[in-house]
């Protein structure tokens, strides 16, 4: 275990934020991480992420020794839509898992991308996520970002909330409005803890904007751009206004009228500022064979 010792010299910046500045190699939301779990003290007591530091506080990070991982690498074929040296961008199909989970340690992206990458994967969120700085649903397909080394994932996680994101998806029943805004704060379900809600009391802020690529009887299909990153956020959002979407059984109809597997929600577009030339990229995924077809017999009804 790695010890840093070191004096504040800013008052009343909050710690996460102070160390995040100090400490290169570590990102804010791991150093959110180590003082959750007590490994960040000041002047020797235990300090939330939110504590206010006072000029001359004594702070000490403790940084735990890389655990040995026990996840092997799979040979699973990779549809690649941009690779350097920094980073990875693959289009995910329908029905992989990102990452593992306890228990369930095989056949998920990152088993692909660490055979893929050897040891070229970013650490900073730990064992059962290496080089992974966002994810999207498993039955969600499209465009998703690996980091093959910390200080690219440090700066990508950084601009996260500035990622070029755009979506398309079919939902439930046809939009007049050609294009609109959902603001809505979006939290853990009150009562079912596997779903998110707009109605939860500690939501967070999240905004959707969506626009009507084509009108079709009952259904329609739209392009979503992100300016937030919550859980579940199309699905939720799309779903309180009525307009569910297509295939979704948690937050729409618990039965479909199409041999779907999940629901039609495609991460068409993906744009970063590259890690090292600074330059912006922008990758664009095709919508997958199922959704092509979908969309062609939506046309024909």
């Amino acid at each position: 275990m790695e010890q840093i010792k070191f004096t504040a010299d800013r008052s009343g910046e909050r710690i996460d934020r102070f160390l995040s500045e100090n400490l290169e190699n570590l990102s804010r939301s791991y150093i959110q991480k180590l003082l959750k779990d007590g490994k960040i003290s000041v002047n020797q007591s235990s300090v939330k992420p939110n504590y206010k530091i006072s000029e001359n506080d004594k702070i000490e990070v403790f940084i735990p020794d890389p655990e040995v991982l026990d996840i092997l690498p799979e040979n699973i074929p990779l549809d690649i839509l941009y690779e350097d040296s920094d980073i990875l961008i693959v289009n995910k199909p329908k029905n992989m898992v990102v990452h593992p989970a306890p228990g369930h340690y095989e056949h998920t992206l990152v088993n692909a991308v660490m055979y893929h990458c050897k040891d070229n994967l970013s650490g900073i969120n730990g064992i059962l996520r290496p080089g992974i700085v966002h994810r999207i649903d498993m039955d969600t397909t499209g465009s998703l970002l690996i980091c093959k080394n910390d200080k690219a994932h440090q700066i990508i996680a950084e601009q996260l909330k500035e990622h070029s994101r755009r979506y398309h998806a079919i939902v439930h029943g046809k939009i007049k409005e050609d294009n609109g805004v959902v603001n809505a704060p979006i939290g853990r379900h009150p009562i079912d803890r596997k779903k998110m809600s707009t109605k939860a009391k500690n939501g967070k802020h999240a905004v959707t904007h969506y626009t009507v690529l084509r009108r079709f009887k009952d259904y329609t299909y739209i392009e979503c751009e992100l300016e937030t990153g919550r859980t579940h956020q199309i699905r939720v959002h799309m779903a309180s206004i009525g307009h569910p979407i297509l295939g979704d059984s948690m937050y729409g109809p618990s039965k479909c009228p199409f041999k779907l597997q999940g629901q039609t929600l495609h991460a068409k577009v993906l744009g970063i500022t590259h890690p090292s030339t600074g330059k912006y990229i922008e990758v664009d995924a095709p919508l997958p064979e199922y959704f092509n077809k979908l969309l062609k017999q939506l046309e024909e009804r």
